[in-house]
């Protein structure tokens, strides 16, 4: 396995017992044998992809395949990021249904003592996606509706450049993104770019407020810039009753 597990222990108010969620962030059509393997070991309740679990048009069959095997074994759910929306298959939520997985486009779903929404990227089928340009708005009223929802709620938002914006004042208890793979590079904890975030930016990886979980996601890197100090990861959070 060449890549980290990294575990979080987060308190949720409207839980009765402890829950094990797995954060696959950024798969884009990766090794899914060996991310379902890593994801077995830790023995999750539930698993959440939180987009780019596919690639582009003509690699996506992996990411399906890691929804197959990880669907067959735990409730699954995924959200849409800017690489599905780049892919545009216009039968997108029957492929991911026929895996047994759930896609939350700006929808929710209940898991147990959980509600669960997918805040879908802002872009749109076509629209020139550029790394140094601000990302679209997401769909704000879905936002405001879940975030009215009581209870125990965690929302997939593939992009965490939203958080400040969109999310950061709502009543939503954990938001999990990734997008960012954690700055490409990293020096002195610090990451050195995010798309939709410029130089520097703000949201990279790990926890913030203790409420936004943005992972560093499982991509290799982006085309012809290599990870520095960045290792790609499995994120782990076990949530306990508050």
């Amino acid at each position: 396995m060449n890549f980290a597990i990294t575990s979080y222990v987060i308190p949720m108010k409207g839980i009765t017992k402890p829950l094990r969620l797995a954060i696959i962030a950024d798969f884009h059509n990766g090794d899914a044998h060996a991310v379902y393997e890593a994801t077995l070991g830790e023995e999750p309740d539930i698993v959440l992809l939180p987009g780019d679990f596919l690639h582009k048009v003509g690699e996506v069959e992996q990411g399906f395949a890691l929804l197959t095997q990880l669907a067959a074994r735990y409730p699954t759910y995924a959200s849409i990021g800017n690489h599905e929306v780049r892919c545009n298959l216009p039968d997108l939520a029957a492929r991911v249904g026929q895996t047994g997985a759930v896609l939350l486009d700006n929808a929710l779903a209940s898991c147990g003592e959980l509600t669960l929404g997918g805040l879908s990227s802002g872009f749109a089928p076509g629209m020139k996606q550029r790394r140094t340009h601000p990302t679209p708005p997401p769909d704000r009223h879905f936002l405001a509706e879940f975030a009215k929802l009581e209870g125990g709620k965690v929302l997939l938002c593939h992009h965490p450049e939203y958080y400040t914006r969109y999310i950061h004042e709502k009543d939503i208890p954990l938001t999990v993104s990734g997008h960012a793979h954690g700055g490409q590079w990293e020096f002195f904890g610090r990451g050195v770019f995010a798309p939709g975030q410029g130089l520097f930016p703000r949201y990279t990886a790990g926890m913030y407020d203790s409420r936004l979980l943005v992972s560093r996601g499982l991509a290799i890197g982006s085309p012809g810039i290599p990870r520095i100090n960045n290792p790609r990861e499995l994120a782990i959070v076990d949530l306990w009753p508050q």
